[in-house]
């Protein structure tokens, strides 16, 4: 198996006339955060399948689908690893969590990180100190800083929280809309599982934090409840 083979499969579904509204959509204008991105127009289940196609792929093959131009291909590449991360042995588990630092750079939209962060980063420093979590929330980098902030969704499932509301205090006030909305994202699934942890954070930043996250993170209360936490915010504002 190589990493052409897994490109060439990715381009027999290819579907060019969808590749213009894609890259639209991924801002990957002059500017974009997805400046200079290139795609197939490969559908995700269909990258799915690839995946698990080559799912028995070297990493070292893998490696070169992540340098690879193609949003696809990359996309592709973190599926396997996934699949190699969670039915590896501790050490395959080490390596392909080593991988993915390797190439952080590979990991640079909101779906590459959202597919992955938590299946790979957040998984492995479950039982561990979160000291790269604080790191990457500090990086001027906005993809490190989301892939701080999402990888901490395994820790939620686990309902270990102090990870996740110490890395969304750390972003709160971020500069970019994605992390409001990643920030937001948490918080919600935190709520999911405990209303009162989610309550007392909001109680203390609701009337601060940004309007985008806090919407997010106040989707699944009642309607009265939401309107609660907005009115804070208004009167802040």
């Amino acid at each position: 198996m190589k990493s052409t083979d897994v490109i060439a499969a990715l381009k027999q579904r290819a579907n060019p006339a969808r590749v213009e509204s894609l890259e639209h959509f991924f801002k990957t204008e002059k500017g974009g955060y997805g400046e200079g991105d290139q795609f197939l127009s490969v559908m995700v289940p269909d990258s799915r399948h690839i995946a698990k196609q080559f799912n028995t792929l070297p990493i070292n093959e893998v490696e070169k689908l992540l340098t690879s131009p193609l949003h696809e291909a990359r996309l592709t590449a973190l599926f396997i690893l996934i699949h190699q991360y969670e039915k590896g042995s501790s050490a395959q588990k080490e390596q392909v969590f080593r991988c993915y630092l390797n190439n952080l750079g590979a990991v640079n939209n909101w779906d590459l990180v959202d597919a992955s962060a938590s299946k790979i980063i957040g998984a492995h420093l479950l039982d561990k100190e979160f000291d790269l979590l604080r790191e990457l929330a500090r990086s001027e980098n906005l993809w490190r800083r989301r892939i701080a902030m999402v990888a901490t969704h395994a820790f939620i499932r686990q309902r270990k929280f102090d990870a996740p509301l110490e890395i969304a205090e750390t972003l709160l006030f971020d500069s970019h809309d994605l992390i409001h909305k990643a920030v937001g994202w948490m918080l919600r699934e935190i709520g999911h599982r405990d209303e009162q942890v989610l309550r007392d954070f909001l109680d203390r930043w609701a009337s601060t934090m940004p309007r985008t996250a806090l919407r997010y993170a106040i989707e699944r209360f009642e309607p009265a409840v939401r309107k609660q936490y907005l009115a804070m915010k208004s009167r802040e504002s």
